[in-house]
């Protein structure tokens, strides 16, 4: 494994993959679509699977050896020094249901010293992708530089005002979260201008990185949602925190153009 990465180099694959990935989402959008498992309040679709193989075999092409973690599994150690981190489709039931409003997203991530670290399993992401196959809207960042959208430096809000704000809110699949998710939703609708539950979470994070949305909140969202979107937030002069639950890279999580930060309650 190698000690540092050419992180121009990583994020060139990461837009390769991604983009690849989003042109067969656009060919298989307004097709039905074959299902490996349906519960209550979420779809995994055979196209997830294939997506998240067809992401790894070109990223592991351009960085042999650098382990894999996503949504449709893990490869190679997740502890290593360096991991992607891939959700293939985030938005699957939009996209299951023929609503052009999902996306790709990949990170990678690098093992930090003890203390310097955003995640609380030692790591910091250091490039971000999202890619919108149905907008043609590709946001990238990298650590420490601004964030873009198609090639755009891109910024939040400058909204001050908790009336005029537009937030996201998440449902995540679980009893659980939707029951610790609503007195937060109830909270705001009467204080804010519009909520919006758009169902892609990765998204939720680029529109607030964009200026689109002044705050997204969800509790019980993956690493894989959220490690590319979280950077791009951080990266356009947003505020990014995140909270580890007890299950496996679960986390509740509020994101902000940091001028509104504190009107916000994360869902306990």
């Amino acid at each position: 494994m190698p000690k540092s990465l050419n992180l121009n180099r990583v994020q060139t694959a990461a837009v390769t993959a991604a983009k690849a990935v989003g042109k067969a989402m656009r060919r298989d959008l307004n097709i039905p679509k074959r299902a490996n498992e349906v519960t209550q309040h979420d779809i995994k679709l055979e196209l997830d699977v294939k997506s998240q193989a067809m992401i790894e075999g070109r990223l592991r092409a351009a960085f042999p050896g650098i382990p894999l973690l996503g949504e449709e599994g893990i490869t190679g150690d997740p502890a290593s020094e360096f991991r992607w981190v891939v959700d293939p489709i985030d938005g699957t039931v939009n996209f299951a249901y023929s609503i052009p409003h999902a996306c790709v997203s990949i990170a990678l991530q690098g093992r930090c010293a003890k203390g310097k670290a955003d995640y609380e399993d030692g790591y910091n992401t250091l490039v971000g992708v999202v890619y919108d196959p149905f907008c043609d809207e590709l946001w990238t960042a990298t650590r420490g530089q601004p964030a873009r959208l198609n090639g755009k430096p891109t910024r939040v809000s400058d909204r001050r005002l908790l009336r005029e704000a537009v937030v996201s809110i998440g449902f995540a699949k679980s009893a659980e979260n939707i029951d610790a998710t609503l007195p937060c939703f109830i909270g705001l609708v009467h204080k804010i201008r519009k909520i919006r539950i758009m169902g892609a979470a990765a998204l939720a994070l680029t529109y607030t990185a964009t200026g689109r949305f002044e705050a997204y909140i969800e509790r019980g969202v993956r690493l894989w949602d959220i490690a590319a979107g979280g950077l791009i937030v951080e990266c356009s002069g947003g505020k990014f925190e995140h909270h580890a639950l007890s299950t496996d890279y679960a986390y509740r999580m509020l994101a902000s153009n940091g001028r509104l930060h504190r009107k916000f309650v994360l869902p306990n």
